[in-house]
């Protein structure tokens, strides 16, 4: 059974609801965004000279990224300033956040249900009548109709827990238990540098972390590619095979999505703002909610669900990314540059993992999950389903290369002359090389 913890908006240093001191802050901390255009648009004429001078002085002393909004609760030590190095080569300066398994007093779940008559968690289907679902009896049922039985002839759910054991059935409902040793080490830039194009993200893809010291990443894996549901609780979040909880969605704001899909479900671990701020993204860019400064759904957001401009009342114009009222409401890619080795924690196993020597090992590999470098990670980081790494040695194509075609041709149901293009294979070479689909 999943413990319970209770996190409070009391809790969170300092979230929404304290807006009045996040904004103050901000606004000095975003300034370091401002000063590109200032500088741009000074002209000839001291008065703008000197606005320019100050600019670039408060730039030089100021972060984008402050430390100070993370939760306290969340804090395995204090999060400081280090020198780091971007992914494009630059010398730069990040926030390094070291957090626990779990934030102190956190409520999380309800994930699997029990039984039929119970209700988990949500999970954003990708098949025959795809949409986002309350774990329920009426989505595990539709669910078995299309092949995919998760229950007995009671109405037993088949629920696993990929810390201790394997599946045993061709489709479980996955939930994991935690690990309270585990630390989580994030580097992230303070100021954003804008790579030459866009970054996607795939399938739990590292995306950034939230104020409430809960790491983000992307979609989880699919069901029709592992014959497996990792069940999310209300929060748009569950367990990692490591045994640390993470969000799937900019879970300050999924409520919105919830009454735009007509689901029966809310957030009960993170207070709701669609305008506040969620968190910051690896690449250095804030994450804020569905609506902007003036409370209304921007019209304008480019293909990372980003765009520039004013960061609530602060009076600083700056690029930032908004969620969206559909799940998943995350950032769809990363504009700016990352860190190298941005994301590791001591677990025994899931993303990132780096166990510190001697470490008796407990945990199961799951399916999916791994250590970076082994066969189901890609080099990105990205979860790799199984067999996708032996296919991708057969095309003679990398793993990563082979996921992203996968994405971008459609994901799960993949149009497979376009991935066969993409990765300049035959499609009938294609074909050869992809595992079959789980048994149904």
């Amino acid at each position: 059974m999943t413990r319970r913890h209770t996190l409070t908006r009391s809790n969170i240093y300092p979230l929404s609801a304290d807006k009045t001191r996040m904004l103050k802050a901000l606004r000095f901390a975003l300034i370091a965004l401002a000063a590109p255009l200032a500088i741009s648009a000074c002209g000839d004429d001291s008065s703008s000279t000197q606005k320019s001078t100050a600019v670039q002085s408060a730039r030089a002393n100021a972060s984008q990224v402050d430390i100070k909004l993370f939760s306290l609760n969340a804090l395995a030590k204090q999060p400081e300033i280090v020198d780091c190095t971007l992914e494009n080569g630059d010398d730069a300066q990040c926030a390094k956040l070291v957090v626990k398994y779990l934030p102190d007093e956190m409520e999380i779940g309800p994930f699997c249900p029990t039984t039929l008559d119970d209700k988990g968690g949500i999970w954003d289907w990708d098949g025959t009548k795809a949409g986002l679902y309350r774990l329920d009896k009426a989505f595990l049922t539709m669910l078995s109709e299309q092949g995919y039985i998760f229950y007995d002839e009671d109405g037993t759910v088949h629920v696993v827990d990929n810390a201790t054991s394997r599946p045993t059935v061709d489709h479980a409902c996955i939930q994991v238990s935690e690990d309270q040793d585990v630390k989580i080490t994030v580097l992230i830039p303070t100021t954003p540098v804008m790579a030459d194009k866009a970054t996607p993200m795939g399938v739990v893809s590292k995306v950034g972390i939230a104020l409430a010291g809960v790491p983000i990443f992307s979609d989880a894996p699919s069901v029709q590619h592992t014959g497996h549901l990792p069940a999310l609780d209300t929060c748009a979040g569950h367990v990692d095979p490591g045994g640390w909880y993470h969000y799937h969605g900019t879970s300050s704001d999924i409520d919105s999505v919830y009454a735009h899909e007509h689901v029966d479900a809310k957030c009960s671990n993170l207070p709701q703002d669609p305008a506040g701020l969620f968190g910051y993204a690896f690449d250095g860019v804030p994450i804020y909610g569905s609506v902007d400064a003036n409370n209304v759904m921007p019209t304008d957001l480019d293909e990372c669900n980003g765009h520039t401009g004013l960061i609530a009342d602060s009076g600083v114009s700056a690029y930032h990314y908004h969620s969206t009222n559909e799940f998943p409401n995350l950032p769809k890619c990363l504009k700016g540059v990352v860190a190298k080795n941005n994301f590791s924690t001591t677990a025994q196993a899931g993303v990132g993992a780096r166990p510190p020597e001697g470490t008796n090992m407990t945990r199961n590999e799951p399916p999916g999950g791994g250590r970076p470098g082994a066969k189901n990670m890609s080099g990105n980081g990205q979860m790799v389903p199984p067999g996708f790494a032996d296919a991708a040695k057969k095309l003679g194509v990398s793993e990563t290369q082979l996921m992203q075609a996968m994405d971008d041709a459609g994901g799960p149901q993949a149009d497979l002359a376009k991935v066969a293009k993409a990765l300049n294979v035959t499609e009938a070479e294609l074909k050869v090389a992809l595992p079959e689909r789980p048994k149904r």
